[in-house]
């Protein structure tokens, strides 16, 4: 039997790495069979192309191209590891996915949504998620809380204004994809935690 496939979207700082550890150690007490991996990366290839992406160094990189670098780095972690473990019955679930390049560079990038579907419809089409879980949080919330943006990361030096486009990007995404679902992360990380182990249950994945 495939494997579910399960994706998780935030903005940056909204808890993502502390709720998908959390996630780590209640499947390993449940003795789940999964993997754990992310986007960009997830394959010695996609994470090369990860270290050209996020360098902080490379302000000169066009939208178009930063879309592409995306896409192709999926597409590599998708054939890599994504769709052998979907095919082995383990549950995948993955820090990043396509919605991420539909709310950053087709939304705030402002590419359009159609540019970005069209440039991963090998994503779209071969593996789409069971299910995505967003950790909502207004950007100017988590910025916050995680004490401001890292000063090396290229992506969270793009300023306020740019993470509002890509928070209203994901609200806009959840309006009318039924696999898209909210969670409320503005509590504690156990309290999130909880949440998301109910929906994960809820909709069947574990």
């Amino acid at each position: 039997m495939r494997g579910k496939f399960v994706t998780f979207e935030g903005c940056e700082g909204s808890g993502k790495s502390t709720q998908l550890k959390l996630l780590a150690e209640r499947l390993n007490g449940e003795g789940v069979d999964f993997v754990m991996t992310r986007e960009p990366g997830g394959s010695d290839i996609a994470e090369r192309i990860r270290e050209i992406i996020l360098d902080g160094g490379n302000t000169a990189m066009c939208d178009e191209c930063e879309a592409l670098l995306y896409a192709a780095a999926r597409v590599q972690h998708i054939k890599e590891r994504i769709i052998p473990a979907l095919e082995a019955g383990k549950l995948v679930i993955c820090d990043r996915y396509v919605h991420s390049s539909l709310a950053y560079q087709g939304f705030a990038r402002g590419l359009g949504e159609q540019y970005v579907a069209d440039i991963n419809a090998f994503a779209l089409k071969n593996c789409p998620p069971d299910l995505t879980v967003f950790l909502d949080i207004p950007p100017e919330r988590a910025f916050a809380r995680k004490h401001g943006a890292d000063e090396d990361d290229r992506m969270e030096q793009l300023g306020l204004a740019f993470h509002r486009r890509v928070y209203e990007g994901y609200l806009a995404i959840a309006e009318r994809d039924g696999a898209f679902c909210r969670v409320d992360c503005s509590g504690t990380k156990f309290e999130t935690s909880r949440k998301i182990w109910q929906l994960l249950k809820q909709k069947g994945i574990v």
